[in-house]
């Protein structure tokens, strides 16, 4: 499929650390990595600029933090981030895909520090963009940055691809058999009903600077294929 074909031109793909690690659930699984990137590669050959946002749950979550100071907990997670950034970069150059990492915390010895102007210019010039640490500062998250991100370069949509979920239901669908699944939902609704898909901060940045959110499962073939084409998968949030 040809970028005529495409209905995106620009997109921000959020992924959790959690996808990074496979069944192992902690750590980086150099299987699981290859398949997201391959995943990755076949939609970035139809010609649509990609731009990643990593978590970093993989290797730390905040909340298993115990008594531990907030800000250092969460600088602790942005650095978890780099690392699943510098495995993503490396898997998928080894496709044969050009890619960039950028941190937004400075580490020039591994990353780009992140710029917006050279974040677009390499889009741009069809690299693949991997956004790392965050916004750079604590109390804020990865959902946030992929919002935050996506504003700031023009992104048409953000691609928000979860492990073990294959959209948005009203409750855990691994826990409830009978949860419903939403096939559409506004911002609005996901802040009234409280559903946990993004934190309250991502979802209202989203709603104050109208960027759709596709909000699907990491695990299905072709899933990110079929996003970037404009095939109705998970849940569409406008």
């Amino acid at each position: 499929m040809d970028k005529a074909h495409n209905k995106y031109n620009r997109v921000v793909l959020k992924l959790s650390g959690e996808a990074m690690a496979g069944d192992a659930k902690v750590g980086i699984d150099p299987v699981t990595v290859k398949a997201i990137a391959e995943e990755i590669k076949r939609a970035y050959e139809t010609g649509v600029e990609i731009g990643i946002v990593v978590g970093g749950g993989n290797f730390w979550r905040g909340r298993s933090s115990g008594d531990m100071d907030r800000a250092t907990s969460d600088y602790m997670g942005m650095l978890g981030t780099v690392m699943n950034a510098l495995a993503l970069q490396d898997m998928l150059e080894s496709l044969g895909v050009d890619t960039r990492v950028q941190t937004a915390i400075e580490m020039k010895e591994v990353a780009e520090p992140y710029i917006r102007r050279r974040a677009i210019r390499h889009l741009e010039k069809k690299r693949v963009v991997i956004f790392s640490a965050g916004i750079g500062n604590p109390y804020f998250s990865t959902d946030t940055t992929a919002a935050l991100r996506a504003a700031e370069i023009g992104a048409e949509v953000i691609l928000l691809a979860k492990k073990g979920v294959d959209g948005i239901y009203d409750s855990d669908p691994n826990i409830n058999p009978d949860a419903k699944k939403f096939d559409t939902l506004t911002y609005q609704e996901i802040l009234t009903r409280r559903l946990t898909i993004m934190d309250s901060t991502a979802t209202s940045l989203c709603m104050d600077n109208n960027i759709p959110v596709i909000v699907f499962g990491i695990d299905i073939e072709n899933s990110i294929y079929d996003a970037v084409s404009g095939k109705t998968i998970g849940t569409s949030v406008n």
